[in-house]
């Protein structure tokens, strides 16, 4: 345990730039917004200062409307990433900064827990508080442009109109609606992905994917990322589990911070009022014993089994009943010979462990449903889900996302994706902490 800190330690003072931490040398050399929360909570471990300076880069970049960009470009120079702040072009939007460039999408919503997290660490440190204090209502104006601008009939749920957004880029979660997506190549703009050149093609997503996720960024950018636009052009509108359990669990945390502090909660209950009772109500999937997302185009749920379904945990979200279903799920996998958490069903055509969202595992997403099944006194799936995630790194080291069979797993000498992976780093350090 000791030498994986140290590594751990490494690689994040490795990936830091003077105010923010990349995830990794060479595929993503840029700030990305979820992984720096995640980030900041493995910097605090040995430097607090870099966990508060990781937060106010990030919100450096927001936006007039409180949009909080999933990449901020602090140096206009790099040109190893596609697509850049040149193609994205975010500044059609008048509301979009100059400096630094960003991207025309957002993440999910971590920051309100992220701050929680770190005052549990640190509730007496000064310099915390006060930061804590100046950022509320910046994050909590990152919340208010979900529920504004993301949530246009008021329902409490926000959507999604590109993969990226969601954090599980290729997921089959996806692939209905980017297959109402009918690719003209002449109005394509032409591009060249980097990705393929530094990772093996077989753990990225399809040239068919990527032709959609350009075709989502152009439909941004031609409505000048104006929301409404969006929601009524967009072939891809979803209302999404992990998404919006992320937003909810910052709310909570946001609400505590609020509580603590004595700032104004008043937007923050309502919304979390609304937003749980939905997120029950509307996402839960009979059928499948889990939570699923909701495919406004197509006007039903996206019925598969898969890891933001099981996020839900850590936004106390499900019943006690049903988070039984989703820990017996999960306890079956591991008495199956799989790691835990799979990001996609084991058990579908459609799963792939060794490509990106398809079935790997990711962790950060161990990291969440470890502190969720905790919540609910599921002690044993926790521990598995934690020393799973911990073993694969002993292993393999500190890759971006790791096979989930173990019968495959044994026989690698490495994981998949970018090495020295800052979330990975973090999510594992803070594990071995707790």
């Amino acid at each position: 345990m000791e030498n994986l800190v140290e590594d751990a330690k490494r690689i994040l003072n490795l990936n830091w730039k003077d105010g923010f931490t990349i995830p990794t040398n060479k595929l993503y050399p840029f700030q990305w917004n979820w992984d720096s929360g995640f980030t900041s909570i493995g910097h605090s471990h040995f430097d607090l200062d870099f966990a508060i300076r990781e937060l106010q880069s990030l919100f450096s970049g927001q936006w007039e409307n409180g949009m909080l960009p999933h990449i901020i470009f602090h140096s206009e120079n790099e040109k190893t990433y596609f697509p850049n702040f040149e193609f994205w072009n975010s500044n059609v939007n008048l509301g979009a900064p100059q400096k630094p460039k960003s991207s025309g999408i957002t993440q999910p919503a971590v920051h309100g827990f992220v701050l929680e997290n770190l005052l549990e660490k640190f509730p007496d440190d000064e310099k915390l508080i006060a930061f804590v204090k100046d950022i509320f209502p910046k994050v909590v104006k990152s919340h208010r442009f979900l529920y504004t601008y993301r949530d246009p009939k008021r329902e409490g749920l926000m959507f999604i109109f590109h993969p990226w957004e969601s954090g599980r880029d290729n997921s089959p979660l996806w692939d209905e609606s980017l297959d109402r997506i009918v690719i003209n190549p002449d109005e394509l703009p032409k591009y060249e992905r980097r990705d393929t050149s530094i990772a093996p093609s077989d753990e990225r997503p399809t040239s068919y994917e990527y032709d959609r996720y350009v075709y989502l960024l152009q439909l941004g950018k031609k409505n000048k990322y104006d929301e409404q636009g969006i929601f009524e052009e967009s072939p891809f509108l979803v209302q999404d589990t992990l998404m919006n359990a992320a937003l909810i669990k910052s709310n909570q945390s946001l609400i505590n911070i609020g509580k603590r502090f004595g700032l104004d909660i008043g937007e923050l209950e309502e919304w979390q009022q609304q937003s749980v009772p939905r997120f029950q109500e509307k996402l839960w999937n009979t059928d499948l014993q889990t939570f699923t997302p909701f495919d406004i185009r197509g006007g039903h749920h996206i019925s598969f089994k898969e890891i933001g379904g099981l996020s839900a945990l850590y936004a106390e979200i499900p019943t006690q009943e049903q988070a039984k279903q989703l820990n017996d799920y999960l306890s079956s996998l591991h008495e199956r010979g799989f790691y835990i958490c799979p990001s996609f069903d084991v058990d579908s055509p459609l799963f792939d462990s060794k490509r990106y969202w398809r079935g790997p595992i990711w962790p950060q997403m161990n990291w969440m449903i470890y502190h969720g099944l905790n919540k609910y006194d599921f002690d044993k799936t926790a521990e598995i889900v934690k020393s799973d995630l911990i073993e694969l790194v002993s292993m393999h080291g500190y890759y971006e996302y790791f096979e989930s069979q173990k019968s495959l797993a044994k026989n690698m000498t490495s994981g998949y994706g970018g090495g020295d992976f800052s979330w990975t780093a973090a999510c594992t350090l803070d594990l071995i902490k707790t």
